[in-house]
């Protein structure tokens, strides 16, 4: 039986475009009462600049005036691929397990972030001893893997976090996020091709080759983002694009990380580009084409520091951000309360 027939008779997929044909709106009346509030509060309107909007924005997405951050998660997904045995990176996949080991040691940068901001951290470890297919020449995942694994993402959501941070980790995953790009946005190869975790000349010539070939491989199936996703993509990706879409329909707010999350993030917005409304981008990496591929899901970076590390890392640092922008709208006096004259006193 072809791959064609099988697909034909099997659509895993369908459950997704179900869900993201039917996502939570963003709650207007929220969002104006907490602008409503913010008008109030002792300070010059919009002097807290961009804190002001992101007040509104979790106001708007959590469905409640007053926005809260009790209960934030940052999630890391982390999987392995097969491409990495085309020297795309000068790491082996082993690291991805050793870094897990470490993360759940409480030896990585992200957590030091988490306990800095009093973030949550969940680490999710996808079946690293099952690398994907070399996606050169095969789909990386057949589809009821990539839907599995992005309702797998979904469960991120079981506790009711009220704010999600996703991340990743995975050797050669800039890899399948350039593939990803390459496929959904056109142009060259070398476009969306970065250094990733300090690959030299050689090997950034070679990553781009990798990635040009992959896309030519696939090309008569890129179409739907869905199919670049299981044929390009890995399971962090798909994790993470599963959970971006579990927290929408959980009114969560979400921070992406870098360059590799917001491959996932591309996704949803190929397939529709509302779904991603409720997400924010949590820093613009060094990485290669970010700030391109942000430009083009419409997101203004919250920070701007040179970061490439991954693992959640930008994103949990925004979390602070998020955290100040929250603890000034909750937690400062209005003119009426401080007894300060207002400004049409």
């Amino acid at each position: 039986m072809t791959e064609t027939s099988q697909t034909a008779k099997a659509k895993p997929f369908d459950d997704i475009r179900v869900l993201l044909g039917d996502l939570p709106p963003f709650d207007e009346e929220a969002a104006a009462a907490a602008r409503a509030r913010d008008a109030e509060l002792t300070k010059p309107a919009g002097s807290l600049g961009r804190l002001e909007e992101i007040a509104a924005f979790v106001a708007g997405w959590q469905g409640r005036d007053r926005p809260s951050m009790e209960r934030p998660l940052v999630a890391v997904f982390a999987g392995n691929h097969g491409v990495a045995a085309r020297g795309v990176s000068p790491f082996p996949p082993s690291v991805t397990a050793a870094m897990v080991a470490n993360f759940r040691a409480g030896g990585a940068a992200v957590n030091q972030l988490c306990k800095t901001f009093n973030l949550s951290l969940k680490v999710y470890e996808l079946a690293l001893e099952m690398p994907t297919q070399d996606f050169v020449t095969a789909p990386a995942m057949d589809e009821r893997t990539c839907a599995g694994t992005m309702a797998y993402g979904m469960e991120a959501l079981a506790e009711g976090p009220d704010l999600l941070a996703v991340g990743e980790m995975g050797i050669a995953n800039t890899t399948a996020a350039a593939a990803i790009y390459h496929a959904l946005y056109g142009g060259q190869a070398r476009d969306w091709v970065g250094r990733g975790t300090g690959l030299d000349d050689a090997g950034l010539e070679r990553k781009a080759d990798v990635v040009a070939q992959a896309v030519a491989f696939h090309r008569d199936h890129l179409d739907d983002p869905l199919e670049v996703l299981r044929r390009l993509g890995g399971r962090e990706i798909a994790a993470m694009a599963g959970a971006i879409v579990g927290a929408r329909v959980h009114r969560a707010p979400v921070v992406l990380d870098g360059y590799v999350a917001c491959a996932a993030a591309a996704v949803l917005h190929a397939l529709d580009p509302g779904s991603i409304d409720h997400c924010l981008a949590g820093h613009v990496s060094a990485e290669g084409a970010h700030r391109e591929v942000l430009r083009r899901l419409g997101k203004a970076p919250l920070l701007d520091l040179g970061m490439r590390l991954g693992e959640a890392s930008g994103a949990a640092l925004a979390c602070g951000v998020l955290r100040a922008a929250i603890a000034c709208h909750s937690g400062m006096a209005t003119f009426a309360e401080a007894g300060v004259a207002g400004k049409d006193a």
